[in-house]
């Protein structure tokens, strides 16, 4: 695994880190966004992440392989009377923000994990899940709720279905850093690929996605045929530590999750991406 303690960085990056020692921009607020690594277990053993590439010409993250996931949208906290699980209380605790906050991450986590690879982590009860979303109805919602058509909170009560927060376990906090111009504060979570369910890859955001082991990922990064950020890096390499996606749920529950945010230290006209 590289270090990510200090990273020298180049081309754009690196510009725009230097502009801001400079101090000639300003930081701009986070916004925020939720992640989530779906999560298999592979035939042959072991666990397998579900990544997308992003496409060349996204504004942000151009280029980078990814977890599905996207910012909070404004119906991300409406959705109280169609929740079952731990309370937003306790992802708050959990992730260091205030209840409506939390609702409003874990929503979002849900929602953009359907946009963006077609699982729906929810059910017509508390102890059930969807069992099959590759119909001509689901997706139309799909791409309604994409193009923010339709209102998740509205969807779900359409659907009679209750958001299956226990499916959901916070893995990580991560804030961009402060030079970007464009910034979120993201909240990582871990959740295994439904039973029933199957990826599809739909979202027009990607160019390619696939099912790969962690350890496999993090090594394709160090050889340079695969483009990360450092919080997509992190976590592959955190998750290749276990032995099975029973294992990485277990730890999920028990895990301390403080805010990261990478800072820029330059020296001369060079920029090191630093993260503690």
């Amino acid at each position: 695994m590289r270090d990510l303690k200090s990273q020298l960085m180049t081309g754009r990056m690196a510009e725009v880190a230097l502009d801001y020692a400079r101090g000639d921009r300003t930081p701009v607020a986070p916004r925020p966004a939720s992640t989530v690594i779906l999560l298999r277990d592979a035939l042959s053993g072991g666990p397998e992440v579900y990544l997308l590439r992003r496409q060349r010409t996204m504004a942000f993250a151009a280029g980078m392989t990814v977890f599905p996931g996207g910012r909070v949208d404004a119906t991300d906290s409406t959705v109280a009377d169609s929740w079952s699980g731990p309370s937003p209380a306790w992802f708050a605790e959990r992730l260091g923000c205030s209840a409506e906050t939390a609702a409003a991450y874990v929503a979002a986590a849900v929602r953009e994990t359907f946009e963006e690879s077609g699982v729906l982590l929810a059910g017509p009860s508390a102890d059930s899940v969807v069992g099959d979303t590759t119909g001509a109805g689901w997706e139309a919602d799909r791409v309604a709720l994409e193009s923010r058509e339709l209102g998740f909170s509205e969807f779900l009560h359409r659907r009679g279905l209750v958001l299956r927060a226990d499916l959901l376990g916070p893995w990580a906090h991560w804030i961009t850093p402060e030079f970007e111009p464009k910034r979120y504060d993201t909240a990582f979570f871990v959740a295994a690929l439904p039973s029933g369910q199957v990826t599809r890859d739909v979202t027009s955001e990607s160019d390619q996605v696939t099912w790969i082991r962690p350890a496999d990922a993090v090594a394709a990064v160090d050889a340079g045929e695969v483009l990360m950020l450092p919080p997509t890096y992190v976590c592959c390499h955190e998750l290749s530590q276990y032995d099975d996606v029973a294992a990485i749920l277990d730890a999920a529950g028990e895990r301390a999750i403080r805010a990261i945010m990478p800072t820029v230290r330059v020296d001369g006209d060079q920029a090191y991406l630093e993260t503690t």
